[in-house]
């Protein structure tokens, strides 16, 4: 059965259009969000993650900054995950993998569990005020995935070492690292054809 999902979404903020194919490629993929460094990584995500991915967004705020679009990217782009894998019958459910950025590196750690949660663990809070002036930031890549996590019902721990002052390199290293672990956590366990992966026999 293909694991497909197609998401609207519409509020006075923002109008979000996206369609989802876990069992991708990774190089059929789409992205204008109107923020271009946004578009960047997600696509970045879904290529290492092998997921093949259209996403638009029609209306946004913008004008007045990027964090409803950020933030509602993330719920649209949850809320295709999580209709993608139905009832998750099969999955292997964990994922674990990381992504270096020259000496930067990131690690994400995922448990497809139904409970949404995200930390971002930082070795040196290098970043508090890095990226201000710039088009993305620290504080919108948690927002990003505290919002991704909550709406896939996912489990997520992301560990950023030997950070850059360079925002893109931290970032990058992040959205890939998710996008190879989240692979890992949706593939079919042959071995578990059919069993949703709880011993409670359901995942929400």
């Amino acid at each position: 059965m293909a694991r497909i999902a197609a998401i609207e979404r519409k509020s006075k903020e923002t109008h979000i259009k996206a369609k989802l194919n876990i069992d991708g490629r990774g190089d059929r993929c789409e992205i204008k969000t109107g923020i271009g460094f946004l578009d960047h990584m997600i696509e970045l995500f879904a290529f290492h993650g092998l997921f093949d991915l259209e996403l638009e967004v029609v209306k946004s705020d913008t004008q007045i900054d990027i964090h409803h679009t950020n933030e509602d990217i993330a719920i649209v782009l949850g809320k295709a995950f999580k209709q993608a894998l139905g009832d998750k019958a099969g999955i292997r459910r964990y994922g674990c993998a990381g992504a270096p950025m020259e000496a930067t590196a990131a690690r994400a750690i995922i448990d497809i569990c139904g409970r949404g949660y995200f930390k971002l663990n930082v070795e040196e809070d290098k970043l508090t005020n890095n990226g201000e002036k710039q088009e993305y930031s620290l504080s919108y890549l948690e927002h990003f995935m505290e919002s991704f996590a909550h709406n896939t019902g996912m489990t997520l721990s992301v560990t950023l070492q030997n950070v850059s002052d360079d925002i893109h390199t931290n970032v990058e290293a992040v959205f890939k690292a998710v996008g190879l672990a989240l692979d890992q956590a949706t593939q079919v366990d042959p071995r578990r054809e059919g069993i949703v992966p709880s011993t409670k026999g359901i995942i929400d």
